[in-house]
């Protein structure tokens, strides 16, 4: 067929066909173009439907693992995601339909002791062969660097996209972006516009000197415009945002003025499970788990150049049920096989179930934080970061314990910081605590971060989640005494690269700071040798008053809920 009669029909198929339709009787048509191509043209006005499926956060957790569910109000464990079971699930999807397009929103290369031994390089080859067709950097791309980090998504086959990262000139200038802000997936032509856009909070979330080099920009600023360029300019049927910026952030974008035209927001970084699309006044949003225990699906009917209808579904990516891939088993086998020995070293083990999923407290923080407290018991309080991250451990060896490894440890801490000591008041604790709340559980959902509450031992707090800004926190004891506000206590926690000197866990002005000679690291794996098998029950050092203690997201005000 020739170039001419090939676009000819792809026209004939948008939104504008019906007009070039009206303007040329069929019979007219038939003259210049066979029959063949005819048929062609009048298959082209039956229905036929695209896939769109995402992954997302999958933090390099390349094989199958327990994975946490919520049923009936109590825990339940089954064993998801791996990079090779995946493997199998879009095979069969790609069969069921060829008009499919693969998506991944962010957090690719942090999250395992194989990506940081390969500072993620081993991710690369297992992201190509699974043929994604398009990415979006998430908040722990630059957890390398911004060099390495350019490097790492360039390496990789498909389109990248981000409309709001940009290289940084020094003295508050922005250049060019370094993605381009958005792609367009021509399909039977009809186009679909994604456009891109990350956590504009990175340098506050992650250590400052990972993003050096960046300067990012809120999504509102320029997301009108580019939505202008797909509708108008570029014609597009159908405009989806890719984004990174947590459930809570992604439901305020959809309902922003400047994100009309949208019709879907495809999200990630908060590792929520969105069964049923949140409508909100310009937009639906998704955001499709965590570890590669899911996939979004979204399914779009089109006719005539137009989307005409679309569903959703959360597929879950159970081990049992999808084979693994033989080809991308061997390509992890051969990826890990210089590192095997550590990864799978056994460290320790806990008597109960490892997960790190509800808001306040969790196993896996209370054995950091008895480990922390245990190497350095002179001090009052031990911190330790409000992380998502790190897929649950549940399953008994010969022992009859949980087997805690090396590699899990990576999981759970894949920055190895240098623990850090310095004195605080009172006063500075009280607000700290207020702002970090805040930061969780902001009545304004623009003014929420990725994480969860702080964690903290030595320490214990009475609040109320969904309290007035400033007065959430109802009581705070350290040891067995109330707050006093204008004494000094002593705190721990990890230094973070770039953080000023006198900062420790986001708290500023600290005395005294300074380093020790351990890591988080090295203090676990001291902790686990001692004192294994442990039994890290949450204290409820951090007490709820106005939520139940299992309160799995800090979502509100929609109709959803994690399980």
């Amino acid at each position: 067929m020739s170039n001419n009669r090939r676009d000819f029909i792809k026209k004939i198929g948008t939104s504008t066909g019906a007009g070039l339709l009206a303007a040329f009787p069929i019979a007219s048509i038939a003259k210049t173009i066979n029959s063949n191509e005819m048929d062609e043209i009048i298959a082209d006005d039956k229905p036929f439907t695209i896939s769109i499926l995402q992954t997302t956060d999958v933090h390099c957790q390349v094989h199958p693992h327990d994975e946490l569910f919520w049923e009936n109000d109590k825990a339940v464990f089954r064993k998801t995601g791996g990079y090779a079971h995946l493997a199998t699930y879009l095979q069969k999807e790609r069969k069921k339909n060829t008009n499919t397009f693969l998506i991944d929103t962010g957090d690719m290369f942090q999250g395992s002791e194989l990506s940081v031994k390969t500072t993620g390089k081993a991710m690369v080859p297992i992201l190509n062969a699974l043929g994604y067709d398009l990415y979006l950097p998430g908040n722990w791309e630059v957890i390398y660097y911004k060099k390495a980090m350019q490097t790492l998504l360039g390496s990789l086959n498909a389109p990248k996209v981000c409309a709001n990262m940009y290289h940084d000139l020094g003295e508050g200038k922005k250049g060019e972006l370094i993605f381009p802000p958005y792609h367009i997936w021509n399909i039977k032509g009809v186009k679909i516009g994604f456009i891109g856009y990350t956590d504009p909070l990175v340098p506050i979330r992650q250590s400052p000197n990972y993003s050096k080099g960046i300067t990012y920009t809120k999504p509102e600023e320029n997301l009108a415009h580019y939505i202008d360029v797909l509708r108008n300019q570029e014609q597009c049927a159908y405009v989806l945002i890719l984004a990174h910026l947590g459930l809570s952030q992604q439901i305020h974008l959809a309902n922003l003025e400047e994100c009309e035209g949208v019709d879907y927001i495809l999200g990630g970084d908060t590792h929520e499970r969105v069964r049923k699309p949140i409508e909100c006044k310009y937009a639906k949003v998704v955001e499709p788990g965590a570890f590669g225990s899911f996939v979004g699906k979204l399914t779009l009917t089109i006719q005539n150049g137009k989307v005409i209808k679309d569903e959703y579904e959360l597929d879950e990516v159970t081990a049992d049920k999808h084979k693994p891939s033989v080809a991308i088993t061997d390509l992890i086998k051969s990826n890990e096989k210089p590192f095997a020995e550590d990864i799978y070293k056994i460290a320790g083990y806990s008597t109960i179930p490892l997960y790190r999923y509800f808001v306040v407290e969790n196993p896996i923080d209370t054995m950091i934080l008895d480990a922390l407290k245990w190497k350095v018991p002179e001090v009052d309080v031990v911190l330790s970061n409000g992380f998502r991250f790190c897929p649950p451990r549940t399953t008994p060896d010969h022992t009859g314990n949980i087997p805690i490894t090396d590699g899990f440890i990576f999981d759970m801490l894949p920055v190895d910081s240098t623990v850090r000591t310095g004195k605080v008041t009172g006063l500075q604790i009280k607000e700290w605590l207020e702002k970090e709340l805040n930061n969780v559980f902001a009545k304004n959902a623009s003014e929420r971060f990725g994480g969860w509450v702080i964690k903290f031992k030595g320490m214990h707090v009475s609040f109320n989640a969904f309290g007035e800004k400033g007065k959430r926190v109802q009581e705070v004891m350290i040891g067995d005494a109330v707050l006093d506000l204008k004494k000094a206590y002593s705190i721990c926690a990890c230094e973070r690269d770039g953080d000023p000197s006198d900062m420790l866990c986001r708290m500023k002005g600290v005395a005294n700071a300074k380093n020790t000679q351990h890591t988080l690291h090295s203090v676990l794996k001291a902790y686990l040798k001692e004192n294994s098998p442990v039994t890290p029950t949450p204290p409820m050092n951090a007490k709820i008053l106005d939520a139940p203690q299992t309160l799995l997201t800090q979502v509100t005000g929609v109709d959803y809920k994690f399980h």
